[in-house]
C-alpha cells in the first residue's frame, strides 16, 4: 500500500509545463483532483489506478505536454465508462476531462 498523496507533495511528483501558454496553477487543480479521486475510497479500486495512472501520463517531463494531455484524458475517458463508478466519480472524471481539454 502506497503513502497518502497530499497536495503539498504534488509539485516534486508532476512536472508542470513551463511553456507560458499554460497556466500551471490550472495544472496543479488538475493534479490536485486527480489525487482526490486515487484516495477516494468510494470509488472503485480500478478507477483509484486508473486516476494514477493518468496522474502519472501527466508527470512526464520529458514527452511533449500535449501528449501527457492526450494519454491521460484517453485513461480517464476509459474510466467514465465503468459501470461500477459512482456518480459523484464520474462527474469528477469528466470535469478533469474538461479541465485538461481547455490546456491543450
Amino acid at each position: 500500500m502506497t503513502a497518502p498523496h497530499s497536495a503539498t507533495d504534488i509539485g516534486s511528483e508532476v512536472a508542470v509545463p513551463a511553456a507560458p501558454e499554460v497556466d500551471a496553477s490550472a495544472f496543479r487543480r488538475i493534479v490536485d483532483s486527480l489525487v482526490q479521486l486515487v484516495d477516494d475510497s468510494s470509488v472503485p479500486r480500478n478507477v483509484r489506478r486508473g486516476a494514477q495512472s493518468a496522474k502519472d501520463e501527466l508527470s512526464k517531463p520529458r514527452v511533449a505536454l500535449d501528449v501527457r494531455i492526450a494519454s491521460a484524458v484517453y485513461v480517464l475517458d476509459d474510466l467514465a465508462n465503468d459501470p461500477n463508478l459512482p456518480t459523484h466519480g464520474r462527474t469528477a472524471i469528466w470535469s478533469i476531462i474538461s479541465s485538461l481539454e481547455s490546456l491543450q
